[in-house]
């Protein structure tokens, strides 16, 4: 191996040993949640009266999404979580509650909330029957509650979540601006996180940046920083990357590119890139949501920011290699990722 290879596969050793030495550290994880439910099936014939195709359904399935996928990850990977959110007083939001307690994840601070449905994500996939394997997205419909969610509520789950921040070895904030996670809520929750050296990873919506402002790392997608790219008017994604990491004070800057992988930016050097290594790629539903519980296990264990991006692409390979959009980062299978990466580096060295 040259040098760059036998730092890397330093590298994938130590990950190895951290999953071999989780000790049930305590991440505190704020975020809105939702159920995200599936439909697949055969997309053979046109609609007689609108040019939509008619699915005939086949199967179906459902799981916790956002901050409760991120939870389930956690959850998987060995780490003591405790999930701060809400949901509604309806079907949706019990099979979410019911879900998370039976993987053995303290549902006590997540509140339900009287009369409010919970948001709930329904995604059809298709194909030609007897023509193709692969089936694609067809349509995506969103149920969700029309008020916004009371202030009080956010104001009590960040109270909460500011106490449970003693003996913390990560904060995860996951926001998908419906009101978990006010502004004056994340600052507050970062400002204490800061003060205690507790890393802070923040999964923001594009128009709630200011709530990551002064986080340890934020996540965004590829096409997230093409189009603040265009709205501010820079010359490439290095360039914009460096505003934004000036402007709101973060300390890295970490963009998931799917099967293009991912590149970690930080003031003033130079962009570092990881490739996707998944041999096959069937979907990409919960790449942020598995970066962020690989960064949070990596960082909450004291290990670098390089060996935590590293770990975070390894999850996000194992993601894009999923057969179901509702599998969620594992303990096993990140492991046996990390196992097989190895034995590819030594198989190129002979």
């Amino acid at each position: 191996m040259n040098a760059e290879q036998d730092i890397q596969y330093k590298t994938l050793l130590r990950l190895r040993s951290l999953l071999d030495n989780i000790n049930n550290s305590k991440v505190t994880l704020i975020g809105d949640i939702m159920l995200d439910r599936y439909y697949h099936g055969f997309a053979n014939n046109l609609n007689s009266t609108a040019p939509v195709p008619v699915i005939k359904i086949i199967d179906s399935d459902e799981s916790p999404g956002a901050a409760a996928h991120i939870a389930l990850g956690l959850n998987s990977l060995g780490m003591s979580i405790q999930l701060f959110s809400c949901v509604g007083d309806d079907a949706e939001g019990d099979i979410i509650l019911s879900t998370l307690s039976d993987e053995g994840i303290n549902i006590s601070n997540i509140v339900k909330i009287p009369n409010r449905k919970t948001l709930t994500k329904i995604r059809f996939y298709g194909s030609r029957e007897s023509l193709l394997d692969n089936s694609q997205i067809l349509l995506q419909a969103d149920r969700e509650a029309l008020e916004p969610l009371p202030m009080e509520t956010s104001d009590e789950l960040v109270a909460r979540a500011k106490l449970n921040l003693n003996n913390s070895c990560a904060l995860v904030i996951s926001d998908y601006d419906k009101g978990v996670v006010s502004t004056k809520g994340a600052i507050e929750l970062i400002k204490i996180a800061n003060s205690k050296d507790i890393p802070i990873i923040v999964d923001p919506k594009l128009t709630g940046l200011e709530k990551s402002r002064n986080a340890t790392i934020v996540l965004f997608e590829i096409r997230g920083l093409e189009l603040l790219q265009r709205r501010l008017v820079l010359e490439d994604s290095a360039q914009t990357a460096q505003n934004l990491i000036s402007e709101y004070e973060w300390n890295s800057l970490l963009v998931l590119g799917g099967i293009e992988g991912m590149t970690l930016y930080r003031l003033g050097e130079v962009p570092i890139f990881f490739p996707c290594n998944a041999t096959f790629t069937d979907q990409q539903i919960g790449l942020h949501d598995a970066a962020a519980a690989a960064l949070a296990v990596s960082l909450g264990n004291g290990f670098s920011l390089l060996d935590s991006v590293t770990l975070a692409s390894a999850a996000c390979d194992c993601i894009l290699s999923a057969t179901a959009s509702k599998e969620f980062i594992s303990k096993d299978g990140l492991y046996l990722w990390l196992d097989e990466l190895s034995w590819r580096m030594r198989i190129s060295e002979r």
